[in-house]
């Protein structure tokens, strides 16, 4: 599955967001021209600036990856978990699919290679989850969610009184379910998915978690060349969804640093402020943390940020049945939207005059 470009991420923390915001005006006339297929929602001082369909269900993909960062930054804070603990690769690698994450498993090795984080074939607790937000690995993310709990992930949600959300559940093992048994046609597998209720697909995929976990043999069995178009468009349409409002009020929270520990929110920093790493960043912000996610047809981003004249901005912006040409148009747009936000008065005055409610 397509996921952001990691690579343009990291090549962003060598850079301040100090310059112009080019990108910024075009992704804004996308959501205006696009509604049906947009969600916006952001806040500045804790006033709401603009919304459109803030209240709108839309698959997530990776922005997920949020909450089980929150969990893993509690327990770790906690003493629950030991964050600079070592974990052998071949655990990770149990959830790893090729060909669906759009290379973010690998890359993360690479980059745990390069940097010689890796000993005797394991890598620190805190870098597998690194790895799940700064890279997206979705492998690493199935491993965390086992390690941490998916009910514990899914407390948070009653914890921080975030109400417009659906189930939690793995993403690679949901792929799984796409398969195309005994040569069965494309219509009869969508048909009998489609006929699962909410709560009988989460029991599927998880069924499918636990045997990736304790069935090394079981993965082999996965054949991609199953994912028609049509099959990637009901998973991705069939992922855990939320809202734009919703996920700004998380980052609302975590941007003031409400409910978690100190020691929680300093684990926390290290997952999503990733940005913060890049010395020109530090020039303008106190925090600024980020989470987005991809799939063929979905793009959805959250981010918070704090500068260092004390203004707090949240924000989110998710979009749907995308082409892949628009996707990576608005992946090229984003980085000026954020600029835009944060730093020039006059773009936020020019968003808030363009989207009426």
């Amino acid at each position: 599955m397509k996921r952001l470009n990691m690579i343009l991420l990291l090549l962003l923390l060598i850079y301040s967001f100090a310059g112009a915001q080019p990108g910024a005006d075009s992704l804004l006339n996308f959501i205006i021209n696009n509604k049906s297929r947009s969600a916006l929602y952001v806040v500045r001082n804790d006033t709401v600036l603009v919304k459109q369909n803030e209240n709108k269900l839309m698959p997530l993909a990776s922005t997920i990856k949020i909450l089980v960062a929150v969990e893993f930054a509690k327990q770790a804070g906690g003493g629950i978990i030991n964050a600079e603990s070592y974990v052998p690769i071949s655990e990770l690698n149990k959830y790893y699919l090729d060909g669906t994450d759009g290379g973010a498993h690998q890359n993360w090795l690479s980059y745990e290679k390069e940097k010689k984080l890796v000993k005797n074939d394991s890598v620190k607790l805190i870098d597998v989850a690194r790895g799940m937000t700064i890279f997206s690995s979705n492998a690493n993310t199935e491993f965390l969610m086992d390690l941490l709990g998916i009910e514990n992930i899914k407390s948070n949600l009653t914890l921080f009184g975030l109400k417009d959300h659906t189930a939690i559940y793995p993403i690679v093992s949901s792929l799984f379910l796409y398969q195309n048994p005994h040569n069965s046609n494309e219509k009869k597998v969508l048909k009998a998915i489609g006929k699962l209720t909410e709560e009988k697909y989460g029991q599927a995929i998880m069924q499918i978690h636990n045997g990736l976990k304790n069935n090394p043999t079981l993965k082999s069995k996965f054949r991609p060349q199953d994912l028609t178009m049509n099959m990637q468009k009901m998973w991705s349409d069939r992922l855990t969804a939320s809202t734009v409002k919703t996920y700004v009020q998380l980052g609302s929270i975590v941007n003031n640093r409400k409910f978690l520990s100190e020691k929680s929110y300093a684990v926390l920093s290290k997952l999503l402020e990733y940005f913060m790493e890049s010395p020109g960043n530090q020039n303008v912000y106190k925090h600024f943390g980020i989470k987005g996610g991809s799939t063929a047809f979905v793009l959805t981003e959250t981010f918070y940020a704090t500068t260092l004249k004390g203004d707090r901005v949240e924000a989110a912006y998710f979009f749907n049945d995308l082409t892949e040409d628009e996707s990576e148009k608005l992946q090229s747009w984003m980085n000026g939207i954020r600029i835009g936000l944060t730093q020039s008065e006059k773009f936020r005055t020019k968003l808030t005059g363009a989207i009426k409610e």
